[in-house]
């Protein structure tokens, strides 16, 4: 009575196999004679029978124990004796060979390969009121199981909803709950959110399309398509919105149980609360958690990468890529240019993902043909979002060929981006900036912050601005006019207003304060640097 021993995995009535492993059954010495291939199947209870139609109370996933003594002696009452068992969806039928027979009756072996019904004989004496009330026993505990693992799943789902999850979240709950990989894909079949568990995203992912689209869509909880996915629709009041596909784990078949039924069910009704109470489309957050795993490196792998990304309808071979940073400025909303910037991408047919990489800072990542030109691509998004965000800062990186080397492209453009002041006029021929229009003063614009910068240029000219504020005099401004010039003394002069003599005392005063010499171009470039450093600095 103490050994129930189970052996199906939590989640699932016990299996033939299971239960002729249990020690009460396997003391008999349990040979399979037929339907070996069909042990897997659940079973739901044990019936003991001496009858010539048992069938008649059965309801189906019984385990039939005899002793052999009912079975009829012809072949014909045989064979309807096991044509009723199948009929009625008996599990198995095990006899014991001890009373009656001592080998299996050639009757009983070919009606049962032939209805592939497992039979099972046992060599030696058994219990069988024991062996119900040990099976009984694992199959009760199991449903006590599943019912507190079901109970748990909503309490899960409950609190994610009423503390307003994403859909990142729920999704990513599902595939911890259930151990297996959870994709949301919308109505055309792209993958919008993939939580792997036991896969990579890569092996998740690859060839999406094509895969879904061989699954037909259902509108109940259902296992389908050649791969045995089990789907769920999401959708309100008869809108469908989207579908969530659990799919098989590799290491233990294609089989679900109701308690992965459950977890995808209570998934879909979280994702529409969650659909319902934040307002971003899903495809929005889908391609910007894309790129910021590109822009930050943050996918496991380039063949991850690949994967998630062509999900999304991204095209990831035979194309170049190239980033581009929109730049709004703290202020400025982001729905309404990363909608129209989405827009006017499709419009034009090109191909790219769109998504907000941090707060006021749109990305976008095109897939060019390679023998098409990215200038004019980025003209159009750049006026689309100017027109928008009048001091919105646009900036290109330059173009990859790989899809790993997408994060190269979006460094160079944050450099851009971080070495444009507010209010820097526009190329003459462009409304967008790159790597190419970064001068000096961009360039210590972009370094203003860092303390060597600062520290240089107060050694460079500290005592100088300080006679300035001692003394009332403007000699900064004269080496600012001279180093302009390019050490023209009378340039220089004529744009301080100032005669040739009183610039030549005033350099020299320059000179001595900074103990320097003007007349060597080194120490006017040093000079130069700091100055403009400076500049710059006061700027802001």
């Amino acid at each position: 009575m103490n050994e129930t021993h189970p052996t199906a995995p939590a989640g699932r009535a016990p299996t033939v196999a299971d239960v002729l492993a249990l020690p009460v059954l396997a003391a008999g010495q349990p040979q399979v004679v037929t339907g070996l291939a069909q042990l897997d199947r659940p079973v739901r209870w044990v019936h003991i029978t001496e009858l010539t139609d048992p069938a008649s109370f059965l309801k189906g996933g019984e385990l039939v124990l005899t002793t052999g003594m009912p079975l009829p002696e012809d072949a014909a009452g045989v064979r309807r004796y096991v044509d009723e068992l199948t009929e009625v969806g008996a599990a198995a039928l095990v006899i014991e060979l001890v009373r009656r027979y001592h080998r299996p009756p050639e009757a009983l072996v070919q009606a049962c390969r032939a209805r592939g019904l497992p039979l099972v004989t046992l060599a030696r004496d058994v219990n069988f009121l024991e062996v119900t009330q040990v099976v009984h026993a694992l199959i009760l505990g199991n449903q006590a199981d599943a019912m507190r693992r079901t109970q748990r799943v909503h309490e899960a789902f409950t609190a994610l909803t009423l503390r307003g999850a994403g859909p990142e979240d729920v999704v990513r709950a599902a595939a911890e709950m259930s151990g297996r990989t959870v994709v949301l894909e919308n109505l055309v079949h792209q993958a919008l959110i993939c939580e792997p568990s036991g896969s990579t995203v890569g092996e998740a992912l690859t060839g999406w399309e094509q895969r879904s689209r061989a699954t037909a869509p259902g509108d109940h909880t259902e296992v389908g398509g050649p791969e045995g996915w089990l789907t769920a629709p999401v959708s309100y009041q008869g809108e469908r919105w989207g579908r969530l596909a659990m799919l098989p784990s590799a290491g233990e078949g294609p089989g679900f149980g109701p308690e992965h039924v459950t977890v995808l069910e209570r998934t879909a009704m979280a994702l529409t609360v969650a659909r319902l109470i934040h307002a971003t489309p899903w495809e929005h957050t889908a391609h910007r958690n894309a790129l910021r795993e590109l822009a930050e490196q943050r996918h496991h792998s380039p063949e991850d990468a690949r994967a998630r990304c062509a999900a999304l309808g991204l095209p990831t071979r035979d194309s170049r890529f190239l980033a581009i940073l929109v730049d709004l400025g703290t202020g400025a909303g982001r729905s309404e240019p990363e909608s129209r910037l989405h827009g006017e991408l499709r419009s034009a047919g090109v191909p790219a993902l769109v998504g907000e990489l941090s707060p006021g800072r749109l990305g976008v990542l095109l897939a060019l043909r390679p023998s098409q030109p990215w200038r004019p691509v980025a003209e159009r998004l750049s006026r689309t979002a100017l027109s928008l965000v009048p001091e919105a800062i646009v900036s290109a990186g330059s173009e990859v060929e790989e899809l790993a080397d997408a994060a190269r492209s979006f460094r160079e453009a944050a450099r851009v981006t971080e070495a444009t002041p507010p209010g820097q006029p526009l190329p003459a021929d462009r409304s967008f900036h790159e790597l190419p229009d970064i001068d000096l003063r961009r360039l210590l614009y972009a370094l203003r912050e860092d303390t060597r910068v600062q520290d240089y240029t107060e050694r460079r000219l500290g005592r100088l601005i300080d006679h300035d504020t001692r003394h009332g005099t403007d000699l900064l401004t004269t080496l600012g006019n001279y180093l302009d010039a390019a050490g023209n003394k009378t340039t220089a002069a004529r744009r301080g207003g100032l005669s040739r003599e009183t610039m030549y005392q005033r350099l020299r005063t320059i000179e001595r304060l900074l103990d320097t010499d003007l007349e060597s171009g080194e120490r006017r470039t040093e000079l130069h640097v700091a100055l403009t450093a400076l500049r710059v600095l006061r700027a802001e």
